[in-house]
This record gives structure tokens, C-alpha cells and sequence, in this order.
């Protein structure tokens, strides 16, 4: 599987799920499971590997002002909801966080922001495949520390400046 088929297999299940999370991970598992088991490995490593080059302190932040504030796993599962919303929307965060202000359509902090079952689809898939619990994906894996530079998030004030659009559109 290439990039191309990952983002199209991500896309075409948050269609069908009409943007609901969680609907779209049973989606993508259905999907998944039409596929032979190397190509489901393919697909966990593509998202794996986007899954740790979203782990930044720029992100975070963004997710913290998405959330109304976002800890460990919080902020975890919204790498993995930013992976389910396509390319677009995803490479847009990654390279300019305060883009999502733009690039979001409306947001629901009680539904969307939260990935945590799209970051198991593969592996789901993959067991009912095989039985088996799926291989190590022979990726590296997420930096200890997430890249950039760490911000304060209990400071308006930082946020408001790193961020202005999504401080205006979701707290001003």
C-alpha cells in the first residue's frame, strides 16, 4: 500500500462516517479487512508513522485549545482523529498548527478531537485476519519528548500568540 491508497482508504471511510470518529474506525476495519494481512501492515505503518511525526509541541497546543485542554491521552487521540481527517487537513496541521482554524469545518469537542479507535483499526483488522496479535511495524518509534519547542498551556497569553486564529475562533 503507498501513501496515495492510505489517504484514499482514510478518506473514503470518513465520508461514509460522515466525519463521526468512531464510525469511521469500524469503517476502516471493514475496509481493512478486505485486504490481505501484509497490506494491513502497511496500512498500521503509514499511520504509525504519521502518528509520531504529529507528536510536536505546536500540535499539542493547537489540540489544547481544540479541547479545552488535552493531557497525555488526550492529546494522543487527537494525533490519531488529525490522521482520520485526510491529507489535507493533516500535512496543513503538521506544517502550520493555527491553519486548523481555517481548515476545520465545525467542530464538536464532544465528538470530534478524539481518535482513540482509528488508532486500532489496523490492528483489529489484522487479528481477525490472521489470530494473531499483528508484528512490530520495524518503524522507529515517537521521540520521547514531543519536537519543538514546549509551550505553556495554562497561559493565555502564549497560546493567543502562537495560535491567533484558533484563539479567535475558539476562545475569543
Amino acid at each position: 500500500m503507498d501513501e496515495t491508497e492510505f489517504w484514499e482508504l482514510v478518506d473514503a471511510t470518513r465520508e461514509a462516517a460522515e466525519g463521526d470518529p468512531e464510525e469511521q474506525a469500524d469503517l476502516l476495519v471493514d475496509r481493512l479487512l478486505q485486504l490481505d494481512p501484509e497490506m494491513v501492515l502497511d496500512f498500521a505503518r503509514h499511520f504509525e508513522a504519521r502518528y509520531n511525526r504529529a507528536y510536536t509541541w505546536d500540535l499539542w497546543g493547537a489540540a489544547w485549545l481544540l479541547l479545552d485542554g488535552a493531557g497525555d491521552d488526550a492529546f494522543d487521540f487527537f494525533r490519531c482523529w488529525l490522521i482520520g481527517q485526510g491529507r489535507e487537513v493533516y500535512e496543513g496541521a503538521v506544517h502550520a498548527p493555527d491553519s486548523l482554524a481555517d481548515l476545520l469545518g465545525d467542530f464538536d469537542e464532544e465528538i470530534d478531537g478524539d481518535g482513540e479507535e482509528l488508532g486500532y483499526a489496523a490492528d483489529e483488522a489484522y487479528e481477525q485476519l490472521t489470530g494473531a496479535v499483528a508484528p512490530d511495524l520495524g518503524i522507529p518509534p515517537a521521540a520521547p519528548e514531543p519536537e519543538g519547542t514546549p509551550i505553556d498551556f495554562e497561559s493565555d497569553a502564549a497560546l493567543a500568540e502562537r495560535y491567533p486564529k484558533l484563539w479567535e475562533r475558539f476562545r475569543g
